[in-house]
């Protein structure tokens, strides 16, 4: 081995790997891809993203925003179903808003059985949700047992509870006798009208206990394991533990039942309304009912498309203020921004 080698004395040529060298000018040199092929797959790919988002586009303009804007032309203006015209354009439908005394009632009893049902609905959830949690064997079967009721239609639950909640023979007023209790006029009593569809509502409740069964899945079992080694019972465990952890299921859950209360319409409906001739309890006439019977009863368009937007606008108002308050309560495990 010659001592002028570069691997005894640890020198290199000069031209070695140094531009203009000898590995430069052998080396192949690295081409970068054109501009106009990067530019041709960007556009073939905002072509095909457009396309398949496009029908939901279109069916958002026109059935949803087309419909909402028209709707709020027809709240000002006096709308003729027979003639299809829309004439005098004016702010009556609105100012008969806070005349008319059956709207008031109708949103009263709304906002009285969303404050009832909402809480109670979270809390039903919550219950089943913690007992499926807590099954091992067995427990996709009861999954799925308790959210067959999610899937009956609202006719068929009605019919039910109208036999349940039966004053004289119901099933339940008969299960209360058993124990020594006088059940209520669930159906005629107008302080227990409110009750019975807040049980209807539970009966559907099954939506929301799979959410929070979905949320208790991700609560680290580290941290029961931890607090239980520190003395921690079950009831500690589930307000500094379980709670933190699924708050973000409980803020979503809060907003979504909220909305939907306010818009009850099918359980009451149902119950006490489906039958023009006879006499419903005033408790019972809930906004959207209302709501209902001006458009397709009475066939005041306009005055009925006006309640639409004050409806709109008081739940956009009340969930601000959800929004607002009630995300203070939340834990983000990575911190808010």
């Amino acid at each position: 081995m010659a001592l002028s080698d570069p691997a005894v004395t640890g020198r290199r040529d000069p031209g070695d790997g140094a531009p203009g060298g000898p590995s430069a000018r052998t080396a192949p040199a690295l081409r970068p891809e054109p501009r106009r092929r990067k530019v041709k797959y960007n556009r073939r790919e905002a072509i095909a993203g457009f396309l398949f988002i496009g029908p939901w586009v279109i069916g958002f303009l026109v059935f949803t925003l087309g419909a909402m804007i028209y709707s709020l032309v027809i709240s000002l203006s006096d709308y003729q179903l027979a003639t299809d015209l829309i004439t005098r354009f004016s702010f009556d439908n609105y100012a008969r808003l806070f005349s008319e005394p059956k709207v008031m009632v109708s949103l009263s009893n709304t906002l009285f059985f969303a404050v009832m049902a909402v809480p109670l609905e979270i809390a039903f959830a919550l219950g089943l949700a913690l007992l499926l949690n807590r099954l091992g064997r067995g427990a996709g079967f009861f999954r799925v047992l308790y959210y067959l009721p999610k899937m009956t239609p609202s006719v068929a639950t009605a019919a039910v509870f109208l036999l349940l909640l039966n004053g004289n023979f119901g099933a339940i007023n008969r299960g209360l006798a058993l124990i020594g209790i006088q059940g209520p006029q669930w159906l005629t009593d107008p302080a227990w009208v409110k009750p019975s569809i807040v049980l209807m509502t539970l009966w559907t409740v099954s939506g929301t206990m799979i959410i929070f069964l979905a949320a208790l899945k991700n609560v680290p079992r580290d941290l029961y394991e931890v607090s239980s080694l520190d003395g921690a019972g079950p009831v500690r465990q589930f307000f500094h533990i379980t709670v933190p952890m699924i708050s973000g299921a409980i803020f979503f859950n809060m907003l979504v039942l909220t909305i939907a209360a306010l818009q009850v319409f099918d359980q009451a409906f149902l119950l006490f309304w489906r039958d023009q001739t006879s006499a419903a309890p005033e408790s019972s006439l809930f906004y959207a009912v209302y709501l209902f019977q001006q458009a397709f009863r009475q066939f005041n368009f306009g005055f009925a498309a006006a309640m639409a937007w004050l409806l709109f606008a008081i739940i956009a108002v009340i969930t601000l203020i959800q929004v607002r308050f009630g995300n203070r309560f939340v834990y983000y495990e990575g911190g808010r921004d």
